[in-house]
């Protein structure tokens, strides 16, 4: 079933059942990949539907954080809940493990050996994860860490 299907699907039992919060969060991704298939002028791909839901869940991140520094507890944990019903739509992220050993590939592969390499690998390492939802930070933070090591 196509991701635009299950949502709907999903989006008429929320309705049946009055859950408020999942309406409206089933409601946002609708709309935020309407917004997408318009801006392309064709239906979406799988993979671009996947990239809006890893956007939107960036989005709630980024507001946790603020929502939490400004001293919103209430706000910070309906953004939690949200991200937890977002993620519903994604595929698993990678384990410590694979992300490591995704790393470790793909500095082998483009034989970096100093921080000026990341760009490399990162691209190198999201390859290796491509079908896992792969938050771009921690990646990022641990190519960096990994590389500072060795330059």
């Amino acid at each position: 079933m196509a991701l635009i299907e299950r949502i709907q699907k999903d989006l008429t039992e929320a309705m049946m059942s009055k859950d408020e919060l999942r309406l409206s969060v089933l409601r946002m991704i609708k709309s935020a990949l309407k917004y997408k298939e318009i801006e392309k002028i064709r239906p979406l791909e799988d993979a671009e539907s996947l990239q809006v839901l890893q956007t939107l869940v960036k989005q709630r991140r980024e507001s946790v954080e603020q929502f939490a520094r400004g001293g919103r507890q209430d706000l910070a944990d309906k953004e939690t809940k949200e991200i937890a019903i977002l993620e519903n739509y994604l595929p698993a992220a990678p384990s410590d493990t694979d992300l490591n050993a995704a790393i470790e590939t793909a500095i082998a592969e483009t034989g970096a050996n100093s921080p000026k390499a990341m760009g490399a690998v990162i691209k190198a390492a999201k390859a290796r994860l491509q079908g896992k939802t792969v938050d771009g930070k921690v990646l990022s933070d641990r190519v960096k860490e990994r590389l500072a090591k060795m330059g």
